[in-house]
């Protein structure tokens, strides 16, 4: 059996065997309590006795950024051994290291992700911290704090000052006893500022220096060290660490957990190299790590947190009005409405709440969300450049990144700016969906349940009206309407699409009798069910008053194409808005998202159900929804048992009464056509003294330019104080 001899920093001396490579290796331990002399002892004892000797904590060279120092004792320690190979770890560090990021992030997507790092320290570390700035741009260096007791002040261990600062730093601690070097846990003899730790979402580095510096309490953080031992996880555990990960292979048949640090393992290696005359070189160190087949050790260490599959979704205030009612901002409603909707469209991404509670009943599998919100509202996206929207929306990609989420869903408009998400799944690590897969099927799905309970016996006798057909949800209801209906109208303001999608219909649905046209117009008044789902800004989508007797309007757009004024004009027609969805589990929104309690719009629903699936994926992208996603989303909604949150209308639930109310007032008039008469035409005087609106937005031009001076000095407050909304203090 081959055999090796750890000399380490402690006192203590022991031996152990392990295991790499299938093949059993004698461990001996032997302590020299970080003395030098004590160390070159061991060595000249163990030299030639054993296959290599490893010097744990004892490095021969001080790395840090792309400068290094020899240390002054260190580096006189392998002439001792003139027999044995001796090792220090840097051998494979860097290597097994950089491997292990890329496995753990293969095991965990997005672990590493826009997670603010602090290296704790980076002494030594070169190759974790090469492979985690892949990941993030946010690294800073505990070193200065850890070592010197610097405070935390602005550049003290920031990247930028790395350079600058490598050289200095290692000529101070070419000198420093080893014990300095290589902190053991325990109280420290100085405070250091726990600022930095508080700061990160990951620590990496050393297990010493984090239960040494780290403070009491790490909630939610990820710990990312060489090795830890079970001990060290109880203690990390009961700092409230959400995740511990080690970087080394495990000795251990039995465990993954990398208890060794890297001298060991490479001393290992050394000593079971299959040509004990190959030279220990970067080639042959290559060659050796490449017959290890390992995953590094990943635990969650609280078990609330396991195994919870975490999203994302961005919404944004459909209209001015929005803006006035949340409690920061109520101020403007004393400015011109104009100026507030421009200047809020400068706002970065706010956070604004947590999901919690959704889990799936069939698999168990738990989900959390975080919502955020641009300022911007419909109107202002569309009158500024595609990429305005781009790049706010990738930023909350980003801010969602760094909380663990792996798919994000745009919601309203987001979701139809520009290419419909295309380029944001481009230019963002993590999955995207607009939602409109499940908002096609949910809607499709409410028209159904309103049309019935409107009662229609047979609606395949009937007619539908799709306006805004050629969108990216309308066109692809169309087609599934087509199916089930036969007899379609569709509308739209694009008459070349207009044409390319009934021929698209009569080739799928032969036999389907298919109306186009630019305007509803007259023709509403045939229909039993009509779907709205356009942009339109400032104009009448529909005339509510054409309608037939009893008929059905699905308002999927949002903001909504219906205001409730053109709504009560007509009585007895049912507007209903796109079906909402309940989200099984106690769900908690933690925000006012306009919708009762447990209830989703189906394009969150749609996110927290792909994460419910585990499909981290690019799912429903750009304008052309297939029929076939539109068809898996519902096969997985009733997998995991989501469920249409009844009909609402106009922002409140339908009524059995109101429903009962509606139906005779459409039978009346069905059966009294002079009285339908004279109720339609007042509909259409009335309608006219109605503004013209759309998105409830009035059409009107841009803002007095005398305002300018002013909307700047509000977008600027705006900004400020919403970056004060997301500041949180750094507890001392």
């Amino acid at each position: 059996m081959k055999q090796i001899a750890v000399v380490h920093l402690d006192d203590n001396n022991s031996e152990e065997i392990v295991t790499l490579l299938d093949q059993q290796v004698r461990v001996l331990h032997f302590g020299c309590g970080g003395d030098g002399e004590r160390a070159r002892a061991i060595i000249a004892e163990q030299d030639g006795k054993v296959d290599c000797i490893a010097l744990d904590g004892l490095p021969a060279t001080l790395y840090l950024g792309n400068s290094q120092r020899p240390h002054t004792v260190g580096a006189t320690l392998p002439a001792a051994a003139t027999k044995s190979p001796l090792v220090d770890g840097s051998g494979i560090r860097g290597g097994l290291e950089r491997w292990a990021v890329i496995l753990a992030d293969r095991a965990q997507p997005g672990i590493f992700a826009e997670k603010r790092v602090l290296l704790a320290p980076g002494l030594n570390h070169s190759g974790l911290a090469q492979a985690l700035v892949r990941h993030t741009t946010q690294v800073r260096y505990a070193d200065p704090i850890i070592y010197f007791g610097l405070p935390d002040l602005p550049l003290v261990g920031s990247r930028n000052t790395l350079e600058q600062a490598a050289g200095p730093t290692l000529e101070q601690l070419k000198d420093a006893p080893f014990r300095r070097l290589h902190p053991a846990p325990g109280a420290p003899q100085h405070e250091r500022s726990s600022d930095p730790f508080l700061w990160a979402d990951v620590i990496a580095g050393d297990i010493g220096a984090v239960l040494r510096y780290a403070p009491d309490r790490l909630p939610r953080k990820t710990v990312v060290v060489e090795c830890a031992t079970p001990a060290d996880l109880d203690a990390l555990k009961e700092r409230g660490v959400s995740i511990v990960v080690t970087l080394m292979p495990s000795l251990d048949p039995k465990s993954t957990l990398g208890r060794w640090p890297a001298p060991v393992v490479e001393a290992v290696l050394v000593a079971l190299r299959r040509n004990e005359d190959m030279p220990l070189s970067e080639d042959t160190y290559l060659d050796l790590m490449a017959d290890i087949v390992w995953s590094p050790y990943i635990q969650y260490l609280q078990p609330e947190e396991a195994g919870i599959n975490k999203f994302a979704f961005v919404i944004h205030p459909l209209n001015v009005r929005f803006i006035h009612k949340n409690p920061l901002f109520r101020w403007t409603k004393y400015l011109p409405d104009d100026l507030v909707e421009w200047a809020a469209a400068y706002m970065p991404p706010m956070y604004l709440s947590r999901i919690t509670g959704g889990k799936s009943p069939t698999t168990g599998q738990r989900i959390e969300g975080y919502l955020y919100t641009l300022g911007a509202t419909p109107r202002q996206m569309m009158q500024h450049d595609a990429s305005f929207s781009y790049n706010q929306i990738n930023q909350v990609a980003r801010m969602a990144e760094r909380k663990g989420a792996r798919i994000l869903g745009l919601g309203a408009f987001t979701s139809v700016v520009g290419d419909a998400g295309i380029t944001i799944a481009h230019e963002s690590d993590i999955a995207i969906t607009s939602g409109n897969s499940l908002t096609v099927a949910m809607t499709l799905e409410a028209a159904k349940q309103a049309v019935q309970l409107m009662g229609v016996k047979d609606l395949t006798k009937g007619k539908a009206m799709i306006v805004g057909a050629t969108g990216s949800i309308a066109s692809v209801c169309s087609r599934l309407i087509a199916q089930a209906i036969g007899n379609v109208v569709l509308v739209s303001i694009e008459p070349e699409k207009l044409l390319e999608l009934k021929r698209t219909i009569q080739r799928e649905t032969p036999g389907a009798e298919v109306t186009i046209a630019t305007r509803a117009g007259d023709l509403i008044g045939d229909c039993d069910l009509v779907i709205t789902a356009t942009s339109a800004f400032g104009q009448r989508v529909i005339d509510i008053a054409k309608c037939k007797p009893g008929a059905v309007i699905c308002d999927v757009a949002r903001p909504p194409d219906i205001n409730p004024a053109e709504a009560a004009l007509r009585p007895d027609v049912l507007v209903i808005e796109s079906g909402e969805v309940l989200i099984p589990g106690d769900i908690d929104f933690g925000y006012d998202i306009g919708l009762p309690p447990k209830t989703s719009y189906a394009c969150l629903a749609e996110t927290a159900l792909l994460a419910m699936d585990g499909r981290f994926e690019d799912y429903t992208l750009g304008r052309n929804i297939t029929m076939e996603r539109v068809k898996e989303i519902y096969k997985l909604s009733l997998k995991h048992n989501f469920k249409l949150a009844g009909l609402r209308s106009l922002e409140d639930y339908v009524t059995e009464a109101e429903l009962a109310k509606k139906r005779a007032l459409a039978e009346q008039y069905r059966n009294d056509p002079e009285l339908f008469a004279r109720v339609r035409d007042e509909a259409v005087r009335k309608l006219v003294e109605i503004p013209v609106m759309a998105k409830g937005v009035k059409a009107s031009g841009s803002f007095d330019k005398r305002w300018i001076t002013v909307g700047v000095i509000v977008a600027g407050t705006t900004a400020l104080l919403a970056r004060l909304l997301t500041w949180r203090p750094r507890a001392k």
